[in-house]
């Protein structure tokens, strides 16, 4: 280009593939894809646009996930505080004669215990379920940002477990080198400090300090026959267990597993609250100190109680118990907890319909008296006649209007295998009722989706199984708008299904059918968008269904909207509704995978501006 030539106009594609946008040769109508005030700062400021950007999604960020990491740095800072302060308690006089034979591996071991009081009265909070649906009913009235936290309650149990997993690892270093100086003291020469200090209370056996109480033993005994010991092997083997069968892969292969080892809970916190009975750290008593000043009267050990000395034998007093106070408000809690589940799991149960459907998904129909749910609710089911333990969550399928609730369960473990074979769902013909399993009930859960009728504005998105919570979200927009006519605050749904293979369309597709037909009867095709994926067809696999594409309804589901290949473009679909619903707040829902979920809140948090937020939700189990 020649000096005095304009710049070129640039087409829009060309500019979108710049890292920096021209300050000049716009192409007409195309400005920077943000707000009126980007536009702004982009015509005074052109290079300051990506800053803004990058602005705006910290503050995207924030707003979805501020009250979380809120919530998680007041944890952490908590249990700092109680580590440094419990360290630094331990550096005290009072437990001065206690490190001469221990050394820094005291507040090492006390420290963590501390920690472990204040987590372990957390652990059990995220799993009582009635008391989480119920804070999240009135929680929900004030705050949506709230109500949220709640529904991330297992993701806060597991950081609490590995947070306890931490805190035992040091606590139990520490007290290994620990009763290796309690036995080196008893061990060493008459003339040393720690030999003396352990010969304290051999007489009376009360005021001693040392708890390895002769020099004919070891640690190992020590640690089997003491309650200590013996209690602190207990819960570390049941918290071993416990974490390692929590796993993904055992979780979800091998339910019955975890869900066993899970109960040793019962025999933690038994083994936690008896540990410190003992009383085996043990300090100087405060009469003991007012006579005897360890500072100055540890320069004279080897003259303690003689006449001549001022310095008497000192008395030692081991600390109370003190992790029941922590835990027992909790513990009453899941005991209530589990006396309510227990006696809503004794209402009968009565199985009304069984549908087995060619996916190898098993629909239950129930009624139970006084049954009340809301939409995308989730419930416990329990077969006696497979196993009187076992209780497994299953995502409502039924709207609040029915006059019955189901269940959608996909045959691919033992336990399913055994309630598919129960309903005779591998025998041909009708099963008669009086055959069918008894099965008993505890809920219905709150979730996250019970607040999809809050937002103008929704995008649901289910992978395979997890269309479920959503079944029950469009029966119910179906009964609204279709039977009761009933206004709704929701203007816009957009629903995407992805599934593997077509035979996991086939159950659902009759909803969606019947949805489809009756919102074109009543002239509300507009408020309902759905797009279905095959996410494992390729365009190139599926030419033989192009020979069908110009078909009024699409050959694999049988729907007007017409099937889609692969996995959907994010980026386009939010860029898409973002632009259609501006000054809009968007509810993401999702159930499906983690790897889905971090893509999908990466595009609430990237797509959300002045003009239109998306608040990212998902299902939890």
């Amino acid at each position: 280009m020649h000096m005095g030539d304009k710049p070129p106009r640039l087409a829009c594609s060309e500019i979108a593939r710049r890292d920096v946008l021209p300050q000049e040769g716009l192409a007409p109508n195309c400005l920077p894809p943000t707000s009126s005030l980007a536009r702004l700062i982009y015509f005074a400021h052109p290079g300051s646009v990506n800053s803004l950007a990058l602005a705006l999604t910290m503050r995207n960020w924030l707003e979805n996930e501020g009250l979380s990491i809120f919530v998680i740095l007041v944890w952490l800072g908590i249990n700092a505080f109680l580590f440094v302060y419990f360290y630094i308690a331990f550096l005290t006089d009072r437990f001065f004669y206690t490190r001469a034979i221990l050394g820094d591996a005291l507040p090492w071991a006390r420290a963590p215990a501390a920690c472990l009081n204040f987590n372990c009265m957390l652990i059990l909070l995220p799993v009582c379920r009635n008391l989480l649906s119920f804070l999240r009913g009135s929680v929900q009235r004030c705050s949506r940002s709230a109500a949220r936290q709640l529904d991330r309650n297992l993701t806060f149990h597991k950081l609490v477990a590995y947070m306890i997993a931490l805190h035992t690892a040091i606590h139990i270093l520490a007290h290994l080198f620990n009763f290796e100086r309690f036995m080196g003291a008893q061990l060493d020469s008459n003339s040393t400090l720690p030999y003396v200090l352990s010969q304290v209370g051999n007489g009376d056996n009360r005021s001693f300090l040392n708890p390895i109480r002769t020099a004919d033993t070891n640690p190992t005994y020590v640690m089997f026959t003491t309650i200590a010991g013996l209690t602190g092997v207990v819960i570390t083997l049941a918290l071993i267990l416990m974490i390692t069968s929590s796993m993904e892969v055992i979780r979800r292969s091998y339910y019955e597993v975890f869900w066993f080892t899970h109960h040793l809970f019962v025999i933690f916190f038994i083994g936690l609250v008896l540990h410190g009975v003992g009383r085996i750290v043990r300090g100087q008593t405060a009469e003991s100190l007012s006579e005897h000043n360890p500072k100055e009267c540890s320069q004279h050990y080897q003259t303690w109680g003689e006449n001549s000395t001022v310095c008497p034998v000192p008395n030692f007093a081991g600390n109370p118990p003190m992790t029941w106070k922590w835990v027992v408000g909790p513990m009453f809690l899941y005991v209530c907890e589990r006396l309510v589940r227990f006696i809503r799991s004794q209402q009968k149960v009565v199985i009304t319909k069984v549908v087995m459907h060619p996916s190898r998904t098993l629909e239950l129909q129930m009624r139970m008296k006084g049954f009340k749910m809301e939409v995308g609710q989730y419930i416990f089911l329990q077969c006696p006649s497979i196993s009187q333990l076992e209780w497994h969550p299953f995502t409502l399928t039924s709207a609040p209007e029915e006059d019955h609730f189901s269940v959608h369960i996909r045959i691919v473990g033992d336990w399913t295998e055994g309630l598919y074979k129960e309903c005779a769902g591998d025998k041909k013909g009708v099963q008669e009722a009086w055959k069918l399993p008894k099965v008993a009930v505890d809920g219905p859960f709150g979730t996250a989706s019970e607040d999809v009728f809050r937002y103008e504005v929704v995008m649901l998105v289910g992978a395979g199984i997890g269309v479920t919570p959503f079944a029950s979200i469009l029966k119910s927009v179906w009964y609204k708008y279709v039977h009761e006519n009933a206004k709704v605050f929701t203007k816009k749904i957009y629903f995407y299904w992805l599934c593997p293979e077509t035979q996991a369309f086939e159950w659902f597709a009759d909803l969606l059918q019947c949805l489809e037909r009756q919102m074109a009867e009543k002239g509300s095709t507009d408020f309902l968008s759905y797009n279905i994926y095959l996410t494992r067809w390729k365009e190139k696999e599926a030419a033989h269904f192009t020979v069908h594409h110009e078909a009024e309804n699409d050959p694999i589901t049988g729907l007007k909207q017409k099937t889609l290949y692969g996995k959907p473009n994010w980026n386009s679909e939010f860029n898409s509704i973002g632009a259609k619903h501006k000054g809009s707040k968007v509810g993401v829902f999702l159930c499906g995978p983690p790897a889905l979920a971090e893509s999908l809140e990466k595009q609430c948090h990237s797509h959300s501006q002045s003009e239109v937020k998306f608040i990212f939700n998902k299902e939890n189990f």
